[in-house]
């Protein structure tokens, strides 16, 4: 989900199914496995799976593939609703990726996760104890001290929409999307952009206000006037969403977007100059935004990054570089750096040849719905006792 506030997904987490059952479980490298019979989740989807899978019968790891002029994704409503058909939403997973998925490899810490709530840097007021109390998880406390301050202090814009967001999101009892507008309301009438941007999100859901796509860009832009990022973001969007697709006005708001640290931004910002639209095409520019992202630790940057480098893409040529990258993404959870980093263990290029390691990954990857036939052929090769270090690979992996 594209907010500042943060994100209501688990969408790259693998983690184990409950199992009730007395029989051993079926090993994951049996060729007939299917997702989640080896304990592991079922598909599990984010945007870098848009690259597509290798081809059968490569016998080098094919690291490239087919990329849409832009990546899109979904805006998830907050808590268990779902998302309206026909609404046109936008995303940024950038926080999932530092937030969600598994342990990281030995030596590599985790980037701090920016907080969920409202974004108190784009507010007037300060943090209080009312956001203090939010930070710990203690909702109605923080609820009660919100309406005090906002009681004490007509102009708290900052307590406003804080309030808005416990209502939104039901953090003290059944969500109220109806009440949650109106303390947006007012905490955008006191120029607070991330009520602004609350706001746009609400009339693109037709939650508690009337579904409105141009009341919805309305006040993007007013949330984009005070240089809200997420607003910027979702406004290129729009710009190449309409009937007339502007690419221009969207790489303006890419790179104003980028320059204020949104790294979904500036990874599209990088596709741009990768195709040349809306900027002069530039490869060495649109590699060098991939990699200010992927070091940002975005996902979707960190795998096409990695391929920019496999195939010396804008950048010169760097399999070790890019297995790096891949092992990164691939801890997270991300198939695709799964699937790569496994045929690149199965081909010895970038990283010792290890068809343990490279069974380990595929079976991993497999299980998240990416199939391999490539990599399904090499599954025999492995002898009984490297199918068990496999085996307990995968188990540890899907429980951690």
């Amino acid at each position: 989900m594209k907010l500042l506030f943060g994100v209501a997904s688990a969408a790259l987490a693998l983690a184990a199914e409950a199992s009730a059952q007395t029989t051993p479980p079926r090993s994951p490298l049996t060729p007939a496995i299917e997702a989640g019979a080896s304990g592991l989740s079922p598909k599990i989807t984010n945007r870098a799976q848009r690259i597509e899978p290798p081809a059968p019968g490569r016998e080098a790891p094919m690291i490239g593939g087919a990329k849409p002029p832009l990546p899109m994704g979904t805006l998830i409503p907050p808590s268990s609703s779902e998302p309206k058909p026909g609404v046109p939403v936008f995303a940024n997973p950038a926080v999932q990726s530092i937030t969600q998925g598994k342990a990281l490899p030995p030596g590599e810490e985790r980037p701090l996760a920016r907080p969920e709530g409202p974004d108190w840097r784009m507010s007037k007021a300060p943090a209080d104890t009312a956001f203090g109390a939010f930070q710990r998880g203690l909702y109605v406390t923080a609820l009660k001290e919100a309406l005090d301050a906002a009681s004490k202090d007509s102009s708290n814009a900052a307590a406003m929409t804080l309030i808005g967001e416990i209502y939104r999101d039901g953090l003290t009892g059944k969500q109220d999307w109806l009440e949650a507008a109106r303390w947006y309301r007012l905490a955008d009438e006191r120029g607070d952009p991330q009520a602004a941007f609350a706001l746009a999100r609400a009339h693109l859901e037709g939650a508690g206000v009337p579904q409105d796509p141009a009341k919805a860009k309305f006040y993007f832009e007013r949330a984009a006037e005070k240089n809200h990022p997420t607003a910027l973001y979702n406004l290129g969007i729009i710009a190449i969403e309409g009937e007339i697709q502007d690419f221009k006005k969207a790489a303006e708001f890419f790179n104003r977007a980028a320059d204020l640290g949104d790294l979904d931004a500036t990874y599209s910002l990088a596709f741009f100059y990768r195709n040349g639209q809306g900027v002069e095409k530039d490869e060495e520019r649109a590699t060098a935004l991939l990699k200010q992202a992927a070091d940002q630790h975005h996902l979707a940057a960190m795998i096409d990054y990695a391929i920019s480098l496999f195939n010396g893409r804008g950048t010169k040529a760097d399999e070790d570089g890019a297995a790096a990258y891949l092992v990164r993404a691939a801890w997270r959870n991300a198939p695709v750096a799964q699937n790569r980093l496994a045929r690149m263990y199965a081909a010895g290029r970038g990283v010792k040849l290890d068809l343990v390691e490279a069974m380990k990954w595929h079976v991993i990857a497999r299980a998240n719905g990416l199939k391999d036939e490539w990599l399904d052929a090499r599954l025999p090769q492995l002898t009984p006792s490297q199918r068990e270090i496999v085996d307990e690979a995968v188990r540890k992996f899907a429980v951690k």
